[in-house]
Parts: C-alpha cells; structure tokens; sequence
C-alpha cells in the first residue's frame, strides 16, 4: 500500500504549514476543533525533562524461519534488534568457552550492540506566539531523537503529530504527541545566557539579541506591537493620513535641544593634545550617576511602601546596586586617567556629506507642518534622537515618537485629539491584549488593568500652569527638591505629585511660561505664556505634549531672533507662514514611556527591543 502525508491542518500561517501556538492555547474554539487532527508546531524548549522506560523483552529466539507472529506485527528494526541479543550473546559463549581468553569474550561482547533504554521526553515549548507553553511528548522509539540534542533549555524543535486534550486535573489542557521531528536547532548549553535561572530584566539588557525568547520580553513586544497597530487604527480612522519624515535634517526643531551630528569628514582631521582638566567626554560624568543614583533609591523606597511589586522592587534594588558600582568605577578612571583631552580641528562642511551641518532629527513635527498645510490631519511614527547623557528610567537616546499636526485647528482641539487618542490605546489593549495584560498583572503590577480601566473612563481635569503652581504651593509638608516659582519648568517630582497624589489620574497642563517651550509655540494674547500642554500620567509623568504652532509670521520671526537661532535654517519653515498661513496645532506622544505604562515597568531599557544610551550600542 502506497504511504499518503497525513492531512495537516489548524490555520497554518501564510506562508508555512506550521501551527502558531496562540491558534492551540488561546483559542477557546480552536482547542476542541483540533484535537485528535495532526499539526505542525515550532518553537524553543523553555523546560523539559526525560523519563526512561524499563525496556519490554522478548523470550530468546530459537533461530526460526517462522512468519512473525501477530503480537509481534508492527516492531521496529530496533525492537526486534534488541529481542536478538540474548541470542547473539548464547552464541558467543558457545564460539569462546570458558577456555577463551576473557580479552577475546571481551572484543566479541563489544561487537554486539547494546541496547539504548527507551525515553519519553516531556518538552514545554514556546513559539514566541503568546506567553503560554505547549507540551510536546517524543517517544525516543517513535522518533528517535538523543536527550542531549532535545532537552537543553533554547533548543528549537519542529514537530509534527497528534493533539491530544488531557483530564480536567492536568497542568496542561492539550499536548503534541509527536510522530515525526523535523528539526532540531541544538544550543551551546556552557554558552547559553538563559539556560541559567530567570534571569533579572537588567542582566538580560547584556543580551538583547537572545533576550526575546524570555517570555517577560516576548509579552513585552506583543504589547508594543499591539500599541502600534492601534496608533495607525486611530489616526487611519478619523482621516489622518500617514507621512514619513526624514531622519536626517539640518533644523534643529526644539531650537536648544542637544543633537547627534551626521558627519562624513571624521578622520579627515587631525587631532592634538593639549592639557586641559580631566574630561567626561567618553565616560558618564559622576554627577550624573550620582543624580540617578538618587533617583533610583527613591524608585526603591516607593516600591518598598507598596506590597503590589516585589518583583519590580527586586529589579529596582538590583539595578540601584549596578549604579553605585558604576560610580565606583568612574571614580577610579577618573583618578587614573591622564589629564589630557583631545581638540578636533575646524571641519569645513562644504566638504561634507550634505555640505552643511546636519542632524539626526529630534522631531518631526516641522516637516508635518508642511504636509499639513497642504493635505489636512497628518501623522508620524518613528524614531527621535537626543545625544543626552543623563541617565534616566524614562529616557534613552533614541526613543520612538508618535506625532501629530492637524490644520484648521487650535489648542483645544490638539488638547481634546490627544486626550481621545490616550484613552484609545488604553481601551484597545484591554479589549485585544487580555492574556498578555493577564500575564504582566500577575508578573509585574497587580494593578495595571484597573489602573488603564480607569483611565479609559475617567474624566481628566485641565489646569493651567498658574494653577498647577498655586496648588503645588499649597502643599504643607512636602519639601520639594527644587524651590517652586513661576517661570520655571515643573520638574517631575512636581508632576508626580499632581497626578498621583492631588487627582489621582492624569491631568493637563496648559499655558506654560514661554521661556520654557520652543520658540514655535504659539504666543498668548498675555505676552507672558504660550499655548502648550503636557498630559500627566501617574507613576510615569509627562506621555503627551503639544501646543499650537505660531502661524503669525512677524511674532515667530522675532522668536527666532530672541532664540538666537540661525535664521537660515529655518527660512524654508517662515515660508509656510509667508504663503497662505493657517491656524494649526499637534502634539507628540512618547511610544516608549506608553508601553512602559501598559507593562507596568520602571526603566524605558526594558521595553525599547535594543536600546541605545550613552555608552551601549553593542548590538
């Protein structure tokens, strides 16, 4: 009888035959309609184990030409091989005898196979496809695979055979009983970082090539993939159309923001010596650990007066303890390095690249302007790039950025969109992420899916920053760091306070001071503040800001000059209000700092998929 392939089914993905496993486990339907059918399933063995079978014999052959017997129909090779051996061995004491020299008995013993004790290995995988596990079941007699090769911890398995469901008492609701292994990707287990125990979110930034396969990163990225979609879902619903800006621009659209420089002419210059004072400039300055170190021990007390974080207490108190050290060892450098600094020539940028200095972009939002202006509501979503050294849990050099401008519109209606667009995100992942949402709830914060559930219904109040300042003055016993006054920024001790302590949900702030906000920002009718807001979450602070732009050419002329900006860089941006100006506004979300508030985590590092700081791009 001709051999058929077994019928493999269970919504396979485009473009494989391969079953994901989110389609098994977390398909209420789809768990029943295919068991008993054979699929296809892949992934990385998280853990596993082997349990040995005591092997079956057979009564010693007596060298008959007989047919098999109907009990014996359907052995393997091996099978019969093994129910062999007694034989082979009666026959080698008859050929050597009790005279034969035991060397002899010895290589005629070894010349005989002996028996590989029969296994069934137990493998919980996972495809990356969601956070639960799949247990495969490999007879080593069905498919004969080596403990060594399939039970290390990273090894990926492709497997096909039957599902089977188990009693209601069983850890696992529904297995693979494997008929066929048809790869196996095997791991350097000495080399391997995660085949250790769980390893704490800080080590695993050391590996960021590996660390998805953990099921908190892979949880991580699910929900960031998430968050995305439902971004274009909002904008591509109410008729934003999508714009990609450039990545690299010679405006520098925050007016005093630092910038990472693109440059073709290193090593065209020479570089000389010159004593100076000892320089930071390749090591983070002490100071501004010792600034995170302060900020970190006061992450630490906050998660110690709360019951609801252990976990995240241990990885704050881990990662506070990598920082003293990271001080200890910039005292010492700096004790021991030579005082000397290096001096770059003057670099003649007509020779560069671009001919003229130029940047990685810190926002995008000027270049929206233009598509504004022409086509209507316009967004963007990419990545923005500060060449900032501090260290911080909420901010890394590069970081991406969901922004926005709309024509035809003013404060409120950027101040209402981004409110809309907040609460949006919010609901979309309770309503289309429930088992990841269940699985950070559980790891992380016990309290994250009330917390987004209450920000997707409530109402947020909108203060001014005069009255932000009159209530964070009313507060009697709290000594904040620095001394409140206005017309200067609202630092995030100031911030946290308003939105976890005073309301108890987010709040915006509106009509900042104008030496505080970018000189485009639309000036007040007061002379003294602008129209810029900033939405305040509690325990992450600042996710939104925005404004409207100033579309009065001889008012954001003389902002230029009282920046003391470079005019020709930004004549091509006064044109827009030299040809057929209009009112318009945006605003701009920080991704990274939003997945952080869905996750529950502290430190942007562990939710950015490689992350770039002062110091780390190794990958």
């Amino acid at each position: 009888m001709e051999f058929q392939e077994p019928k493999v089914i269970g919504s396979p993905l485009m473009y494989s035959n391969r079953v994901t496993l989110k389609t098994i486990l977390e398909s209420s339907d789809g768990e029943m309609v295919l068991v008993g059918e054979t699929v296809v399933v892949g992934g990385w063995v998280k853990s596993s184990k082997e349990v040995k079978k005591h092997p079956v014999t057979l009564p010693p052959c007596a060298f008959d030409t007989d047919h098999a017997s109907p009990g014996r129909q359907g052995l393997t090779c091996l099978e019969i091989l093994e129910s062999r051996i007694p034989c082979f061995r009666t026959i080698i004491r008859i050929l050597c005898g009790p005279a034969s020299s035991p060397a002899v008995r010895e290589k005629l013993e070894s010349l005989v196979p002996k028996p590989t004790p029969p296994s069934t290995f137990f493998l919980q995988i996972n495809d990356g496809s969601c956070a639960s596990c799949l247990q495969i079941v490999i007879d080593s007699t069905i498919a004969p695979v080596s403990a060594g090769q399939i039970l290390p911890t990273g090894t990926c398995i492709l497997a096909q055979g039957v599902l089977e469901k188990l009693s209601a008492n069983e850890k696992q609701i529904i297995q693979l009983k494997a008929e066929k292994i048809l790869h196996v990707g095997t791991v350097e287990q000495d080399k391997y970082p995660l085949s250790r125990t769980r390893l704490p979110l800080d080590s695993l930034r050391e590996y960021p090539h590996i660390r998805p396969r953990t099921t908190m990163v892979s949880s991580i990225t699910r929900i960031r993939s998430t968050l995305d979609f439902a971004t274009h879902t909002f904008f591509q619903k109410y008729g934003f159309r999508h714009v990609q800006v450039p990545i690299i621009t010679a405006t520098d659209t925050e007016g005093f923001s630092e910038k990472f420089q693109v440059t073709t002419l290193l090593g065209k210059t020479s570089k000389e010596e010159e004593p100076v004072g000892v320089s930071d400039a390749d090591v983070v300055s002490l100071e501004t650990v010792k600034a995170a170190i302060k900020e970190k021990s006061g992450v630490v007390e906050q998660f110690k007066r709360s019951d609801s974080n252990r976990e995240s207490l241990i990885v704050a108190v881990q990662d506070l303890q990598k920082t003293n050290e990271l001080a200890r060892q910039i005292e010492a450098r700096e004790k021991s390095k030579p005082v000397t600094s290096v001096k770059p020539d003057s670099l003649n940028f007509n020779d560069d690249f671009f001919g003229r200095p130029s940047y990685l972009t810190v926002s995008g939002r000027f270049h929206l302007e233009s598509y504004a202006c022409a086509i209507g509501n316009v967004y963007s979503f990419g990545p923005r790039f500060q060449a900032d050294k501090t260290v911080s849990s909420k901010h890394v050099a590069e970081m991406w950025t969901v922004e926005v401008e709309m024509a035809f519109s003013q404060l409120g209606d950027a101040m209402k969109c981004a409110e809309d667009y907040f609460k949006f995100l919010c609901k979309w992942m309770l309503d289309n992420c429930p088992e990841e949402m269940k699985f950070v709830s559980k790891r992380i914060d016990k309290t994250i899916t009330h917390r987004l559930e209450y920000m997707t219904i409530s109402s947020y109040d909108k203060i001014s920053y005069r009255e932000a300042v009159e209530i964070l003055r009313k507060v009697p016993d709290k000594a904040f760091e620095t001394q409140l006054q206005w017309g200067v920024p609202l630092t995030a001790e100031h911030l946290s306070y308003l939105a976890d302590d005073h309301y108890k949900r987010p709040v915006i702030i509106y009509d900042y001071p104008k030496a505080v906000k970018p000189f485009y920002v639309r000036l007040n009718e007061d002379g003294q503040t602008v129209a810029a807001f900033e939405l305040v979450v509690p325990k992450i602070g600042t996710v939104i800001t925005g404004n409207q732009n100033e579309e009065r050419f001889n008012v954001l002329n003389t902002r230029i000059t009282e920046f003391d900006l470079s005019r020709d860089q930004y004549e091509w941006y006064l044109d827009l209000r030299r040809h057929g100006t209009v009112k318009h506004s945006g605003f701009s979300l920080r991704f990274d700092l939003m997945v952080l508030l869905t996750t529950g985590l502290i430190d942007v590092r562990d939710v950015i998929p490689f992350p770039r700081s002062h110091g780390k791009a190794n990958s």
